[in-house]
């Protein structure tokens, strides 16, 4: 299996540092507000790179950081009255609602910044204890100018840093030195006590010391958005590398690519902004989790309704051709099927390489193309194999190949809307007609004037 890291960038063949099992962490959210379909992007990619890996055998400790104590909470938190841990806590839940939503289970543990202060402050000591960061009258620093491979995954300028400091006092030795320890006397905001007085940790170094405590100095995979290569993980790297004397801190670096809606950044500003929770007003979750996964991890992707509409047709098709199958699957299998042989190996080649599941995606539609023809005349062996395969596939994927069960009161609204499209069409009004054939064929139904 071959994956392609940021650090390196290139595809490299995956070795774990212990033999079948995978270390993995993913950047989780603020929590100051509802997650929005970005963040559904990312951590869908990274539900289903989970799932391969167990699929393929690996034991996978999965953890994601919860950044429940940041400028992001504390403004929103005076915004509106609510105070900071009450508010942290609502949209902690809230997110984690929308993941099960979307099917995204795979994480482990799930592990919040203030549940880790004493490894946090710990941290800081030994980067202090080893001439890498210092205090001053407003808090602690990591004096970049210590380690000079800052930039290394980034490709990006020290100075660079400057536009992305978070407190740009004169007190500091270098502007682009970043906060490690932010002190704070407690009016209307949390903090927590430490050797270099009360205060809150800044944003880096909390995720670090995360990894440190549950995965030791260095482990296999670091996933995030491509947003978050810099500053943020670069500052991860400059601190673990140099409080452990270790290189790498992590073996494979995994970035998402962006996601724009309508060929726009996304951005409230632009009104363009779609959160989870409104997504799923209009839409099955396994529609958005297909259209997610039929773009490359590390491709951006476009989202609009054209596209979505495209993806829970393409969606449909495979379950349509799943339910024909009509067969129980058994644990023991034999078929020597030579078109399901061919399309399961291109599916799995697929992953194998990256994890590329819009060619793995294809190689189902490859198979439905070649055999859906050929069913009346297959064995039952044969489609109990194919089954079995489309049922691992729906796993990894994460998407459900069963068709949804027709409520009872369906038939009866159907026959209206049958009525009301043959008044349309006695009326020449020809488009609307086909407009609601089109929706209703696109939610699974079969219509046919």
């Amino acid at each position: 299996m071959d994956i392609y890291s940021t650090l390196t960038r290139s595809k490299e063949n995956f070795e774990t540092i212990n033999e079948n099992r995978v270390n993995l962490f993913v950047c989780g959210p603020t929590v100051y507000d509802d997650a929005h379909i970005g963040h559904g992007r990312t951590y869908i990619s990274f539900d289903t790179i989970k799932r391969y890996l167990e699929y393929k055998g690996y034991a996978v400790f999965y953890i994601q950081n919860v950044t429940d104590v940041d400028d992001k909470i504390i403004n929103r938190s005076k915004e509106s009255g609510i105070p900071a841990n009450v508010l942290a806590r609502k949209f902690e839940k809230r997110y984690r609602e929308d993941m099960e939503k979307l099917n995204v289970t795979g994480v482990n543990l799930f592990a919040r910044a203030t549940d880790h202060m004493p490894e946090i402050i710990d941290q800081i000591q030994r980067l202090i204890d080893k001439g890498f960061a210092y205090e001053t009258e407003d808090g602690v620093y990591f004096e970049i100018d210590t380690f000079e491979e800052f930039g290394k995954l980034s490709n990006r300028n020290v100075e660079e840093l400057e536009s992305h400091r978070e407190i740009a006092e004169t007190t500091k030795k270098n502007q682009q030195d970043f906060a490690l320890w932010k002190k704070r006397e407690g009016v209307n905001e949390p903090v927590w006590p430490s050797p270099w007085g009360d205060g809150r940790p800044g944003w880096h170094i909390e995720d670090t010391a995360i990894t440190e405590y549950y995965f030791g100095e260095q482990y296999d995979v670091h996933g995030g958005g491509l947003d978050l290569i810099f500053p943020h993980h670069e500052a991860e790297i400059t601190q673990m590398e140099a409080v452990s004397g270790k290189s790498p801190m992590v073996r494979y670096w995994l970035h998402t690519g962006f996601l724009n809606v309508n060929g726009e950044k996304m951005s409230k500003s632009l009104h363009n902004f779609i959160t989870i929770r409104e997504l799923l007003e209009s839409y099955e979750p396994d529609t958005f989790r297909f259209f997610v996964l039929s773009t490359h991890y590390r491709s951006p992707i476009d989202f609009s309704k054209d596209s979505l509409h495209q993806s829970e047709k393409s969606l449909d098709r495979i379950r349509k051709f799943y339910e024909l199958l009509d067969v129980e699957v058994t644990e023991d299998i034999n078929s020597d099927y030579e078109v399901l042989a061919k399309w399961s190996k291109e599916f799995f080649d697929s992953m194998d390489d990256d994890f590329n599941t819009p060619k793995a995606i294809a190689a189902l539609f490859g198979l439905i193309n070649d055999s859906k023809n050929e069913l009346d005349n297959l064995s039952a062996e044969d489609k109990i194999a194919i089954k079995a395969f489309l049922d691992d596939a729906s796993h990894i994927l994460g998407v459900n190949f069963e068709l949804e069960e027709v409520n009872a009161g369906s038939d009866d609204l159907l026959e209206v809307i049958s009525e009301v499209r043959s008044e349309l069409r006695a009326n020449k009004q020809y488009d609307l007609s086909d407009k609601i054939r089109d929706d209703l064929q696109s939610l699974g139904y079969e219509i046919n004037d």
